[in-house]
């Protein structure tokens, strides 16, 4: 069995610096649990960890993927066993850093074999969208899958949309499906610290903060640049990514800057709520607030704990 640390929470909440703190004084590298940062050419919408950071301690599964490409949870599931067995076998502590809890569950429980996306259902799916909205399309799921519509918020279109196209695409609902997750115990132990906090304001500010910083150092003209390969398309998981599908829609012309910089900001807050949400619902982990003085410190004292019981 590997033993692996986890450190998660919302997004913009001080993850990267906590982590690359505690890699540095326990011995670890660090593991991307992202779904935005597999992708080259998207560094400033998704915080990449600099040249700096990843110079300090290595990192994992940034930049392993093309923006025109899909990466799925299994896949992640996959790619870090790889990395994590790597990791321990140089006698050190593979140390998972991200947001994207459903790529923590798959990777610690097992995830169930579901079919890849369909481009052609999911426009499918949008089209719908466009016409009657999300909430809606909420409804019909709640309808055919309760279980599911009960856990997946009637705003958040991309779980909503991966529900729909799995009912599509197979005749059983995903719920069905996540029933029969594979089972990964014995193969990692994974201990979590999750930031959180309840100060909602205060992480709000720093996300919008955050995000005004991006744009001064050039995330229009990384969006633009995206946008002039061709090859890609604001249906693609990657474009879809927050940030990037409103400021692309912002240079398509679909609206002003003003427009953009309110959506962008909002649905960053709605990630981060969501993440929030999950968190919460999970079992067995130690959370920190994120705001707290003496976090690093505390990190500290819970990972040496943690590879005590190892």
């Amino acid at each position: 069995m590997i033993d692996c640390l986890c450190i998660s929470g919302p997004t913009a909440c001080g993850k990267t610096d906590l982590a690359l703190e505690l890699a540095e004084r326990i011995g670890a590298e660090i593991v991307s649990m992202d779904s935005a940062l597999v992708y080259r050419g998207m560094d400033i919408g998704t915080a990449k960890p600099s040249a700096v950071a990843r110079a300090r301690v290595p990192h994992h599964l940034i930049d392993i993927v093309d923006p025109s490409e899909a990466y799925s949870a299994g896949r992640f599931a996959a790619d870090a066993l790889v990395a994590a067995r790597a990791i321990a076998a140089r006698g050190l502590t593979p140390l998972l850093v991200g947001g994207t809890l459903l790529y923590l569950r798959a990777f610690r429980d097992g995830l169930a074999e579901i079919p890849s996306a369909d481009r052609h259902v999911r426009r499918r799916i949008d089209a719908a969208a466009a016409k009657c909205g999300w909430p809606a399309l909420h409804e019909r799921l709640m309808q055919i899958d309760p279980d599911a519509g009960r856990r997946i918020a009637p705003t958040d279109r991309q779980r909503i949309q991966r529900a729909l196209e799995v009912y599509e695409l197979t005749g059983e609902v995903i719920s069905t499906h996540q029933s029969r997750a594979t089972d990964h115990s014995g193969a990692v132990r994974v201990r979590t610290l999750a930031l959180i906090d309840e100060d909602r304001s205060a992480l709000a500010q720093r996300i919008e903060a955050r995000f005004d910083a991006m744009v001064d150092v050039g995330l229009i003209d990384e969006v633009r640049a995206l946008m002039g390969r061709g090859d890609l398309s604001p249906d693609l998981p990657a474009i879809r990514a927050v940030g990037y599908r409103q400021i692309w829609a912002y240079l398509d012309g679909a609206y002003d800057w003003p427009e953009a910089r309110r959506r962008s900001i909002t649905a960053t807050r709605q990630l981060a709520k969501r993440q929030m949400t999950w968190l919460r619902s999970e079992q067995n982990l130690h959370a920190l607030p994120w705001s707290y003085p003496g976090r690093i410190e505390a990190a500290l004292e819970w990972a040496c704990a943690a590879q005590r019981q190892a």
